[in-house]
């Protein structure tokens, strides 16, 4: 399977899929790696991995519906399958969405639906599941639609809240075990444990 992965900072989780693919724990091969930042270090080190890498902006493009046309452009020229977000901030437009509907998968540090939505990400989500008196939190695969963290539940999975925890070190702890996760649920998903619905299903 090819997988495209969409990465608008460092893509942590990225770096090791693409290593469990190199290394034969995934059988998949990555085809492109996008940014909407040009100085993203995860272009900068898919470019050193030999991976083909783009910088699709609202600088170098303008309005939105042309970064939307430009990105399921760049995905289906590259031979896409299967769309992976990485620390993607932005929100995908309809031509993006069309082209891969129910093949795209993000990851959010925490507990969806009732800790997602537009602003909930990063640190916002931690000090939320922490101010809301959660026993636990979690690290979420979902499939991606035109709402923030709406989309079906792939894989889930808890993270105690620890004893005087901080927003910071739950941050850390879920960061931590974020990229094992994301490659341990694409290696169930292409092994078949897991299943996307068909084209045309229901999510």
């Amino acid at each position: 399977m090819r997988i495209g992965f969409l990465a608008s900072h460092n893509g942590g989780s990225m770096r090791a899929i693409v290593r469990a693919m190199r290394e034969g724990a995934l059988a998949a091969e990555p085809a492109i790696v996008i940014s909407n930042n040009a100085d993203a270090p995860a272009l900068a080190w898919a470019r050193g991995e030999g991976i083909p890498a783009a910088n699709i902006s609202r600088k170098a493009l303008g309005p939105d519906a042309d970064i939307d046309a430009a990105i399921a452009e760049a995905l289906g020229r590259a031979g896409v399958e299967l769309v992976v977000l990485s620390g993607w901030m932005r929100k995908l437009g309809p031509a993006t969405l069309r082209r891969y509907h129910e093949r795209i998968l993000n990851i959010h540090p925490g507990p969806l639906p009732k800790y997602g939505g537009e602003g909930m990400y990063g640190r916002r989500v931690h000090e939320a599941v922490i101010a809301g008196g959660e026993p636990a939190s979690a690290i979420t695969i979902h499939l991606v639609d035109d709402e923030y963290d709406r989309g079906a539940v792939l894989a889930r999975r808890a993270v105690p809240v620890e004893p005087g925890d901080t927003a910071e070190t739950l941050e850390r702890r879920v960061q931590a075990a974020e990229p094992a996760f994301y490659v341990e649920t694409l290696r169930r998903l292409l092994a078949g444990e897991l299943r996307l619905p068909r084209a045309g299903e229901p999510g």
